[in-house]
């Protein structure tokens, strides 16, 4: 009995050791469980940056953008406030719709109750656009933009970026560079004025950022870089010499702002070359450089103030032939084909076939270039012109004066009211010229009601002597035609074959 009561408490004892460190372990495991539970509650587990586990040089490259990207914000933040949009309505009258018209109607055209024709009203359209604030005047605010946006417009509407509207009116408008500018009026202090830059120190590879509202998507921007400088052949003659962009330029945002990177307007956009109506990365906006003195112009006098040479212009670029024979082959300038007689060119001895290389210092790279020189110039001023006449440089001392138009397209004034070509000119169908014109030059446009056609020169002659003196050639031409001497100008001229004299004018 003794012995088995000693094992029974022996038993006894180890269960209760092995009974005690269970429910310490318990214990221990609840309270881990616990203070885990309660740092759960403080502490959250985030996905590690992708930036942290790039190399040294990607870090860098990243640090590159983000600040380009930071550029950007700026600009734009800067810019829009002071680019808004331009809506128009512009009364025109009602074209006639054949599609909708009965036969009888197209024929005899639609009569009134009484009988009468009757007349097409006019009809409203309306249209949209974009503009620059460019100055402030107290409480006139003036936005400049395209006249083709609101150069016909009978009213105007701006709104802001902030989506304020004003009710606008013109100030003034050129069709020549295809600007206008409108004001609006406001006691509000916060409207943005834009920062103008200089458009001559764009390079091609410089950042473009066009702001407008394209499609009526007030505050757009889109960026791309300067493509080309100094393109020209814009719509509807227009003189400008354009900035080239691939920032993206869509209908709407004429009259916008081309902004450099540092927020300054740099150009005006305002077309693009695309077959579809939509960008394919080929916009054109005026250099700012041509509108500053316009804005000006626009405020004191209602209009553009041009200066004024007094000749017609005629592009010899693509006529290799015709500038060989002239002694101009290779060379930048504008070729004077006609002279306003009594204008400033006239008075100052300029002549018809002088070749004009540089105005008042400024070299001249071409036609629209001489304009753009020449309407820049204050009438009243007086400035050297380099010229090649006959092959050899001379320089001349011209008066400018204010354009007239009513002088300016009076073609009774243009002496001597024709253009010429060489014989062996591009211009020309060489296939289409008689046997018989072994020498001379071509008549390919005759100015109305001027001189030449006075005396009936007419388009496809060929003038084979000039006062019964033979030319051969362009400069022979125009030697014997700006003989000083001659009272008189006739000409010989071949025409369907056969040989005939004109008859004469006598020189005033």
């Amino acid at each position: 009995m003794p012995a088995m009561k000693k094992l029974n408490g022996r038993t006894i004892l180890l269960v209760n050791l092995v009974v005690f460190g269970i429910m310490i372990g318990f214990a221990l495991a609840f309270t881990g469980f616990s203070l885990g539970a309660k740092r759960g509650s403080t502490i959250s587990i985030q996905a590690e940056s992708p930036l942290s586990k790039a190399p040294a040089d990607v870090k860098a490259a990243l640090a590159q953008a983000e600040s380009v990207q930071n550029a950007f914000r700026y600009v734009a933040q800067a810019v829009l406030p002071s680019v808004v949009e331009v809506s128009v309505t512009e009364k025109v009258a009602s074209g006639t719709d054949i599609q909708n018209q009965l036969p009888f109607d197209f024929f005899f055209s639609p009569k009134n109750e009484d009988g009468s024709k009757s007349t097409p009203q006019p009809r409203e359209e309306r249209g949209l656009g974009s503009g620059v604030i460019v100055r402030r005047d107290g409480k006139t605010v003036y936005v400049l933009t395209n006249d083709h946006v609101a150069g016909k417009a009978s009213s105007i509407k701006v709104t802001l970026n902030d989506e304020r509207e004003f009710e606008a009116k013109l100030v003034g408008t050129d069709e020549r560079k295809d600007v206008a500018l409108i004001k609006f009026e406001t006691n509000a202090q916060d409207i943005s004025i834009a920062t103008l830059g200089d458009s001559s120190k764009l390079h091609v590879g410089d950042w473009a950022i066009a702001v407008g509202s394209p499609y009526g998507l007030v505050s757009s921007v889109t960026t791309g870089i300067v493509s080309a400088l100094g393109r020209t052949g814009g719509p509807d003659s227009n003189i400008n010499d354009f900035i080239q962009t691939d920032a993206s330029i869509n209908q709407g945002n004429s009259g916008g702002a081309l902004v450099n990177i540092y927020g300054e307007v740099v150009g005006i956009n305002t077309w693009i070359a695309s077959p579809s109506g939509g960008s394919v990365g080929l916009g054109f906006a005026i250099p700012i450089n041509n509108i500053k003195g316009a804005i000006d112009d626009f405020i004191s006098h209602g209009q553009v103030k041009y200066g004024w040479l007094g000749v017609s212009l005629l592009g010899r670029d693509a006529d290799k032939a015709s500038a060989q024979e002239l002694g101009i082959e290779g060379k930048k300038g504008a070729f004077v084909s006609q002279v306003f007689r009594k204008g400033p060119a006239d008075k100052a001895g300029i002549l018809p076939g002088d070749f004009i290389t540089s105005a008042d210092g400024v070299a001249v790279k071409g036609q629209d270039n001489l304009v753009r020189v020449i309407g820049d110039m204050p009438a009243g001023k007086t400035a050297e012109f380099s010229l090649i006449r006959g092959g050899k440089p001379i320089t001349l001392s011209v008066k400018i004066e204010e354009r007239d138009k009513t002088v300016a397209s009076n073609d009774g004034n243009l002496y001597p009211g024709l253009d010429v070509v060489s014989l062996k000119s591009e211009l020309i169908d060489a296939d289409k010229l008689p046997k018989e014109a072994k020498s001379g030059v071509a008549v390919i446009n005759v100015t109305a009601k001027s001189p030449a056609a006075t005396i009936g020169v007419k388009p496809g002659d060929i003038i084979t002597a000039v006062n019964e003196a033979k030319t051969d050639n362009l400069a022979e031409f125009y030697s014997a035609l700006n003989d000083r001497d001659a009272k008189k100008i006739s000409f010989t001229i071949l025409r369907d074959g056969q040989e005939v004299s004109t008859l004469a004018y006598v020189k005033k």
